[in-house]
């Protein structure tokens, strides 16, 4: 009896463009390559068209919507769901976790925003990607991870003190606005003892 695998349509992790100021269509287009549900904010909406990409959702206030319901027959299917500029991170969240998504990029999101995030965590495997540098929580208290010769960033609460074991040997140290940490070609484990976010400069 041969077994068939059906890729769910949620399971591939969505994508949220909440910005592009700092974001070229280049390190957004790998993320699109199985067509996952996208969803983009109003603010970031004229770039984001302009790229020529597949929308799903629109976050947007009730008057962009009124001036703006040609989109739905242009970018057909797509929908709107109202969101006020301060609020479509969250708003968009809620949509993804209300449809059964799990996962999400959060595009142009400021990784100083990533501990805001945390009771989303238990929900949602997120990344962010904020500029040239990828970030993913570990709610673990530790993880490992084999890195080329580069600068990493540890991002958590202030003072928060991180154990941290490579070639190089082994140090604690606590959290600050930005720690950043060059870490030798090899395996790297970090621990803490609460939530912590981990950034790579995947871009240059």
């Amino acid at each position: 009896m041969s077994s068939h695998h059906f890729v769910k349509e949620q399971q591939e992790p969505a994508v949220l463009i909440l910005e592009v100021d700092r974001v070229r269509f280049g390190q957004v287009s790998p993320l699109l390559e199985w067509v996952p549900t996208v969803l983009v904010s109003e603010k970031a909406l004229e770039q984001v068209l302009s790229w020529g990409i597949k929308i799903d959702v629109i976050l947007a206030s009730e008057s962009f919507q009124s001036e703006n319901q040609h989109l739905l027959e242009e970018q057909y299917p797509v929908r709107f769901i109202s969101a006020s500029a301060d609020d479509y991170l969250q708003t968009g969240l809620d949509y993804l976790i209300s449809s059964d998504h799990s996962a999400v990029h959060l595009v142009g999101l400021a990784h100083l925003k990533a501990l805001d995030l945390r009771e989303k965590l238990d929900l949602l495997n997120l990344t962010i990607l904020d500029g040239d540098w990828k970030y993913y929580p570990v709610t673990s208290g530790g993880f490992k991870k084999w890195f080329a010769e580069s600068t990493i960033h540890i991002h958590g609460e202030e003072g928060m003190p991180v154990q941290i074991r490579n070639e190089n040997g082994e140090l604690i140290l606590p959290i600050t606005y930005a720690t950043m940490l060059e870490v030798p070609e090899g395996i790297t484990e970090i621990k803490a003892p609460g939530d912590f976010w981990i950034g790579e400069q995947v871009y240059s």
